[in-house]
């Protein structure tokens, strides 16, 4: 039985107009099989066309929309489906949502139209398609290869539900979407130019000298000259290197052969996040010196005012986030660590720690603080029982490895928020210069605003300083302890009430004697030299040329507490007579600066009289009369024509020459006495 359409539907099929249709079917008609129809309805009768009287496409189009009558249920044949697998097949649907996330939402909305074109049943499907493409502003062309991709993609969904019993209904809309574009392919870079880019660009020298993608592209075309490779253009070239800096790790390894192993770890190395809150109170303690980045007002100890950038010595509780045992100077040193740590010790908030996390530095890895020389950094425990750290109390300490912030990197942090919140409120902020953030240095007339006296002093800074820490900072939300979940998110509150670590501390005066700095001295036939000075008590004379062990306060170098080598008992406390006398309290410091001034006053002097005597010089009128009058101004004799030599200054020839001289003397007086002897005879 023949299927009758339309010429309307038949022009559609055709893909021309009513009228060119009409037009082709009046040269032709003995071609076209057609017959009359009148309407249910009434009126004009429609003309109607055979299938198989139109063109071949027609008829496969005609075909096509017979198939779309109920591609929803059981009858879409899974086994007509094409072997290849399509696309969205292997995609990430929430991936593809997410970043082409225009394409996929009008998708769905097209899918949802097509299953209603689908679920259509009415005897006009075919003018309500062309409606339909009409409403969608797609040709009906379009229009039916949509609906071959959903029918398809249907298909494969219920393939899947069949394997899996899983729904892969999203199926219908990405097969609707645009495939994603093969990126990053670079069809153009034959095999040996894709090998040949990383070698060069990651060579040690050519890393090392920070050389550019110009001159990779160089490099490349010199290759090219002798092996007759094809070369991309440079464009290409630069594409593929970033390519290789973002997706397959180069930008890491450019980085370790380029700034070195230091800025590698800091810029690229994993790191691991430390869980705190299983910490107790005062458990972890991390330490650190910070420079402050701006400018204050410093008196010196000659009463000259300079600018300084002060220092900040601090502690804080790795669980708490607490800072403890502040202290802001001029300089770090060790003795400004142990008068830190005893301000941890009996401070309000304070107790002893149980480890110490330190920085690398000099002053805290000093052997008086750890009791063994810097450059053994895995000590035993019998080497470092004399050190400050244990002496104390401290349990143990952990030293962090040079330049690896983040193994302290809750006061590295912590460093960062003082900066934000406190420096930056100074006029005379001038930015951090580091390494990796030169950029972040301003430019300002630090002279100009201390000769303006808009500098504030260092007593107003440490001031606001503590006003800042106890009211600001320990008084505010952390957002640290809020995320790691504590009950109390203020430094000072989780201090005071969080878990802690409790042990008794040492007799305050005790600490204090071991803040003494400690050194070895040999004790000479007149005592211990030490600071310029003799030190010496009557029981240093079983010692004689022998090693003690000796301490001192800094503040304080009158006397000296001396203890054995051997089992470090205390031997005395020797006494330097010459500072009893002129001083109640000499420190060292002061001891040492009056040395250095009179050295100093010494060179200056003979300095002066090395210019009075050198000649004046030729170029002056005159020069040579004078220097000859005041060459002869003093009379002297020729001199001797012989070359002098120098005697020698060791004490046995000067022994040998005293026994020389008293035994000339000796024979000169016996040759008298027998030269009288024989006038009398």
């Amino acid at each position: 039985m023949k299927d009758y359409i339309t010429l309307s539907e038949a022009a559609e099929l055709e893909g021309i107009q009513y009228k060119t249709l009409s037009k082709k079917m009046g040269r032709n008609p003995e071609t076209f099989d057609i017959k009359t129809e009148k309407p249910e309805a009434g009126g004009k009768e429609r003309v109607l066309i055979a299938v198989d009287s139109l063109s071949k496409t027609a008829q496969r189009k005609y075909k096509k929309l017979q198939k779309i009558e109920e591609p929803t249920g059981s009858e879409i044949i899974v086994e007509n489906l094409k072997p290849e697998e399509p696309w969205y097949l292997d995609i990430d649907v929430n991936w593809y949502a997410e970043n082409y996330k225009t394409a996929y939402y009008k998708a769905v909305e097209l899918s949802r139209i097509l299953q209603e074109i689908v679920n259509y049943s009415e005897t006009d499907k075919t003018e309500y398609m062309i409606r339909k493409a009409g409403e969608l502003g797609m040709s009906q062309r379009t229009l039916y290869r949509n609906i071959d991709k959903y029918l398809e993609a249907a298909g494969w969904a219920l393939k899947m539900l069949k394997e899996t019993g899983a729904s892969y209904d999203y199926y219908k809309v990405l097969c609707l979407c645009r495939k994603p574009k093969d990126s990053n392919t670079f069809p153009t870079f034959t095999p040996e130019v894709k090998a040949a880019i990383p070698k060069i660009w990651i060579n040690k020298g050519f890393a090392k000298n920070q050389c550019s993608r110009q001159q990779l592209y160089d490099k490349l075309l010199e290759i090219s000259a002798l092996n007759g490779w094809p070369i991309p253009s440079y464009q290409s070239v630069c594409r593929y290197v970033t390519y290789l800096m973002e997706h397959e790790h180069l930008e890491s390894a450019r980085c370790l052969v380029e700034e070195g192993t230091r800025t590698w770890k800091n810029k690229h190395m994993a790191k691991a996040r430390r869980d705190t809150k299983s910490l107790e109170v005062m458990e972890i303690l991390f330490g650190d010196a910070h420079t402050f980045d701006c400018w204050v007002s410093y008196k010196l100890p000659n009463g000259k005012i300079t600018a300084i950038r002060p220092t900040l010595v601090a502690w804080i509780d790795g669980r708490s986030r607490m800072p403890l045992g502040d202290i802001i100077c001029e300089h770090c040193n060790a003795q400004v660590l142990k008068n830190s740590l005893v301000k941890v010790f009996y401070g309000n908030p304070g107790g002893m720690p149980k480890i110490l996390y330190i920085d690398n530095g000099k002053d805290f890895t000093a052997e008086e603080m750890t009791g063994v020389e810097r450059k053994e950094r895995y000590p035993g425990f019998d080497e470092v029982i004399n050190g400050f750290y244990h002496t104390v109390g401290i349990e143990d300490f952990h030293r962090s490895r040079p330049y690896e912030p983040w193994d302290k990197s809750e006061i590295e942090r912590w460093f960062k928020t003082v900066c934000d919140g406190f420096t930056r409120w100074f006029g005379s902020y001038t930015g951090t210069l580091t390494g990796s953030k030169t950029d972040a240095k301003i430019d300002k007339n630090i002279k100009k605003l201390l000769e303006q006296g808009k500098l504030v002093t260092f007593e107003e800074f440490y001031e606001r300083w503590n006003h800042y820490l106890n009211n600001v900072y320990a008084m505010k939300e952390h957002r640290g302890l809020k995320a790691q979940g504590e009950t109390y998110c203020r430094p000072l509150d989780l201090f005071k009430n969080g878990e802690r670590y409790e042990k008794a501390l040492p007799p305050k005066d005790f600490v204090i004697q071991q803040m003494m700095k400690s050194d070895r001295a040999r004790v000479r036939n007149i005592g211990i030299q030490k600071f310029g000075q003799v030190y010496n008590h009557p029981e240093l004379d079983d010692y004689r040329d022998k090693m003690v062990n000796i301490k001192y306060d800094p503040e304080d170098i009158k006397r000296l507490w001396v203890y054995a080598a051997e089992d470090n008992h205390q031997i005395c406390v020797a006494e330097s007579q010459e500072l009893l006398k002129f001083a109640h309290r000499v420190p060292q410091e002061e001891v040492e600066k009056h040395i250095r001034n009179q050295k100093r006053q010494y060179k200056k002097v003979r300095q002066i009289v090395e210019e009075a005597n050198k000649p004046l010089d030729e170029s002056i009128a005159g020069a040579a009369e004078a220097n000859s009058i005041i060459g002869n101004m003093i009379i002297e004799g020729k001199g001797n024509p012989q070359k002098v030599i120098a005697l020698p200054k060791e004490e046995s020839y000067r022994e040998y020459r005293k026994a020389a001289r008293q035994s000339e003397y000796i024979t000169r007086q016996g040759q008298e006495a027998l030269e009288k002897i024989r006038n009398m005879g």
